[in-house]
């Protein structure tokens, strides 16, 4: 502790004397010069030294200093002095950080050090020279940063003396430019010699950029050979949503394209997600319109339910919109469809079957599956997934649903409205715990009204069992633990990437801690000629997310060479296909007390709308979230019906950044569930009636009033 308050001393003693005694004049390019003339080697020393204190004591100031050097020095004297200057005193700088600060930081900030000191250890000097060659930072600063690092001394130094070379020349040769100016006028600085320095000067960054990336990609490429040449322009692993948009894209843009299945085209969301559970939705609609029928003054006979021929149903749809997505469509458009296993080899070549494919670039969309917690007896009930669910063809009496998220509650009222006795278990505090609480309440409040037996805050801790189905043990902090029973359940707790198998871990390239597959925002993986999207990739677990991205991953893979589009998550709705419907754009008010964002709500009731009123479906409400002091719309949840299709008002208008004040002044027919939005927009104008103007104009016209009388 001694030996850092003494040093701490004498750098403060030497900061109070470089201020006192008006340090800055030693370091003018006329003292070195004329010292220069008179004394070479003693200015050489002076300056050498100035420059290595300057250094490790963090003294801004070093880009001049060096065109001082070259000034003074010329380009190759200027050069050596400089180089050897700046890493010895960035090296004594280091030294500084690591006896002063290392132990500090590392014991205060261990936790969170852990990966950087990992990195540092495994690829620390290729890092720094990085940092060297591209100064995306102060040297100073990540002189003091490398300091609490494990890195070594030594290489500390030879890679700092390396990594400033080039930018030391460039800065050097700078300075030796503008000494050759015999006048400093508009002739003598406008020379071919001085332009190209300093054009030199401006472009060393974005030529040092393109060093580093191509040095990082022959490191990242090291032990592959690519081909001469390649069968295709593109391969697209997975033929689901992203897969097959992907494809389609890239056969629009005439490329050669070869896409790869190995199971049914058209993926999870035609043949057991959207398509299939929509159907099933709408059967069970019909059902609950049935019964409300007598409310509208209609008697009807009460109802029953064919569930194998509603599940009968639900293949043919499948069945009907098949063709949009199948082999011989995309083989009309000009696509290669290869039904079979993918599995990365290289990163240009795809083997499916024994067969290799090779690539210039590569698409990753192998989609999710759904999760399957591991709790004990879970596998003893045969449970159900939104993969399996769709082989019913039984009615189940009593149905388990694990899962309060947008599944589960979809599927929940599904199966109530068809019949079964649903029980909804959800280990959050509330269902769709991404929601707002009091939507989550609003879709427990409906689900529990149509008889479904809502558990919020509840784990399932164990499965047991029986001859007439089974039970599950479910425990909880605030309230005493359950026993159900069950003819079946269904496990709808979430979807996980599907990486396995693909030949991902066998090429190195990185997963979140979710197991989704790390990218850029360009959509490209750790090899640049591989792009992913879709579920693979995260962060939203929807089918026009999956599509969305296919285009960037296209383009930038295909095309980013000229121009490169980083991928736009500002502006993508979601829809809960419940009834009443919940769907959302942008910021919900959760999310705006995370991220600490101030947002002004409106909100408006549709137990005020005249087409609600009259279509006997008056629930719900449109908010509206935006920017205090502005109309700009940040954000916007509709519960209600047909709140899928309301909610795209909103889309377009946060896309186009229009905001309120248009959609207040925006005609809607009448009575239409669209003028809801308009209604909204109303409530927010009406918040900001400016009162002073009004009152000004209720007295102009009440005093005309007056002299009417």
């Amino acid at each position: 502790m001694i030996k850092k308050i003494a040093l701490l001393l004498a750098i403060a003693c030497f900061f109070w004397a470089y201020i006192t005694l008006d340090g800055q004049r030693y370091l003018s390019v006329d003292f070195f010069r004329d010292f220069y003339q008179q004394q070479p080697l003693l200015t050489a020393g002076v300056y050498f030294s100035v420059y290595v204190v300057a250094t490790a004591l963090s003294i801004p100031g070093a880009a001049l200093l060096t065109i001082v050097g070259g000034m003074v020095f010329g380009l190759w004297t200027g050069t050596l002095l400089v180089s050897f200057a700046s890493s010895i005193g960035a090296t004594l700088a280091f030294l500084v950080s690591r006896f002063l600060l290392r132990d500090w930081v590392q014991e205060k900030f261990s936790s969170h050090l852990s990966t950087l000191n990992k990195g540092v250890t495994e690829q620390g000097g290729f890092y720094l020279f990085g940092l060297r060659l591209i100064p995306i930072f102060p040297f100073w600063m990540i002189n003091l940063v490398m300091g609490i690092t494990p890195i070594k001394t030594a290489t500390f130094y030879w890679v700092s003396q390396l990594g400033m070379l080039a930018g030391t020349l460039v800065y050097v040769n700078a300075g030796a430019s503008l000494s050759n100016i015999e006048e400093f006028s508009a002739a003598g600085i406008l020379t071919p010699g001085v332009i190209s320095s300093f054009v030199l000067l401006a472009i060393f960054p974005f030529i040092a950029r393109g060093f580093m990336r191509s040095l990082e990609q022959r490191k990242r490429y090291r032990g592959y050979k690519k081909p001469k040449k390649f069968d295709t322009n593109l391969v697209v692993i997975g033929a689901g949503s992203g897969g097959l948009v992907s494809a389609y894209i890239a056969a629009t843009l005439k490329a050669k394209v070869t896409l790869i299945e190995k199971e049914q085209m058209g993926g999870d969301c035609l043949n057991t997600g959207c398509v299939p559970s929509k159907a099933l939705i709408r059967a069970a609609k019909s059902m609950a319109e049935i019964k409300k029928a007598s409310q509208l003054g209609i008697n009807v006979a009460a109802p029953e339910v064919d569930f194998p021929k509603v599940m009968g149903r639900v293949q043919e749809v499948i069945k009907t919109i098949g063709p949009h997505d199948s082999a011989e469509r995309y083989t009309g458009l000009g696509v290669d469809c290869v039904s079979g296993h993918a599995r990365l080899i290289s990163p240009w070549v795809v083997e499916v079957d024994g067969r290799e494919i090779s690539a210039e670039k590569i698409i990753l969309a192998t989609g999710a599956r759904p999760i399957v917690p591991p709790i004990p007896g879970l596998d003893l009930v045969d449970p159900l997934t939104s993969e399996n669910l769709w082989q019913l063809d039984t009615l189940p009496r009593r149905l388990l649903i694990v899962g309060g998220g947008a599944i589960g509650c979809e599927l929940a009222q599904a199966f109530q409205r068809l019949g079964s006795q649903v029980t909804l278990v959800e280990m959050q505090s509330q269902l769709l715990p991404r929601d707002d609480r009091h939507v989550a309440e609003f879709m427990a409040d409906s689900l529990s009204a149509e008889g479904v037996q809502v558990h919020t805050g509840y784990a399932a801790k164990k499965f047991a069992s029986h001859t007439d189905g089974g039970s599950v043990f479910l425990s909880s902090e605030k309230a005493e633990d359950l026993e159900i029973a069950f003819d079946r359940v269904l496990v709808a707790i979430g979807r996980a990437a599907n990486t396995s198998g693909f030949g991902l871990e066998e090429l190195g390239i990185p997963l979140h801690a979710n197991g989704t597959v790390v990218t850029d925002e360009y959509l490209r993986t750790c090899y640049p000629n591989i792009l992913a999207c879709g579920d693979l990739v995260g962060p939203y677990q929807l089918t026009h997310a999956a599509s969305h991205q296919a285009w960037y991953a296209v383009v930038n893979g295909l095309l980013g060479r000229f121009k490169k589009f980083r991928v736009d998550y500002r502006v993508i709705p979601q829809v809960i296909f419940t009834d009443p419907q919940v769907a959302r754009v942008g910021l919900n008010e959760r999310e705006a007390t995370e991220k600490n964002i101030a947002v002004e709500v409106t909100q408006y009731d549709l137990s005020d709308l005249d087409r609600a009123i009259a279509d006997n479906d008056a629930k719900g409400f449109v908010k509206v979230l935006n920017a205090p002091g502005s109309d700009r719309i940040l954000g916007a949840t509709i519960v209600g019906p047909q709140a899928g299709e309301l909610i795209s008002e909103f889309v377009i208008a946060m896309k186009n950044g229009m905001g309120l004040n248009k959609m207040l002044s925006t005609i809607y027919s009448y009575p239409t569930l669209s003028e809801a939005n308009r209604f909204v927009a109303g409530e927010w104008k009406r918040k900001h009636v400016p009162e002073k103007l009004l009152g000004i104009l209720r007295r102009y016209l009440h005093r005309n009033l007056r002299k009417t009388d």
